[in-house]
């Protein structure tokens, strides 16, 4: 057995929705998907079909994806983060999204809001943190499902399903 392996440090999974503690700092972050499911980008992309053909017709320029790009959804940026508490535990948490590189130093008194994953192998992902240090509350923001579709697009969904409603209450009249 080496040395390495005798002063390993465990890490812990923290069950807990808040974890008070020291912050030791970030580790390797890496990007991760957000599938949009199916009947979703379905409903937008036959909606914003409508205004899209209907745009054609008037000779407009229309906001063109595909399903396949809509599914697909944004990334966002996880980063391990590692804590340490009074008893001397180590926690590691996943942070969805961004910090300032100024909010978190190492050394810093930190309370975090956690919530677990629906992924159970993975560590449970950060909500808030607040600085005790600074005293300073802290959310990350990550891409949701919305923006992903952009306003542009969700728009032309929107205009789809009021001329479709307009055509059936004609048609139904």
């Amino acid at each position: 057995m080496d040395d390495t392996e005798l002063h390993r440090e465990r890490i812990l999974r923290h069950v807990s929705p808040i974890i008070t503690g020291r912050f030791l700092g970030y580790q390797a972050s890496y990007t991760r998907e957000i599938r949009i499911g199916r009947p979703l980008a379905l409903f937008v992309f036959v909606s914003a079909g409508i205004a899209q053909i209907i745009a054609a017709l008037l000779r407009m320029r229309p906001v063109r994806r595909t399903l396949k790009e809509l599914r697909k959804g944004p990334e966002f940026l996880v980063t391990p983060v590692r804590l340490r508490d009074d008893l001397g535990q180590t926690y590691e948490i996943e942070m969805h999204g961004q910090l300032p590189q100024s909010a978190l130093h190492r050394g810093d008194l930190v309370q975090v809001r956690t919530q677990p994953q629906a992924d159970h192998t993975l560590p449970v992902k950060l909500l808030q943190v607040v600085n005790l240090t600074t005293m300073q509350p802290l959310t990350p923001r990550i891409p949701t499902q919305w923006s992903h579709l952009g306003p542009a697009l969700l728009l032309q969904a929107g205009l789809g399903v009021t001329i479709l409603g307009a055509v059936l209450a004609a048609w139904l009249r």
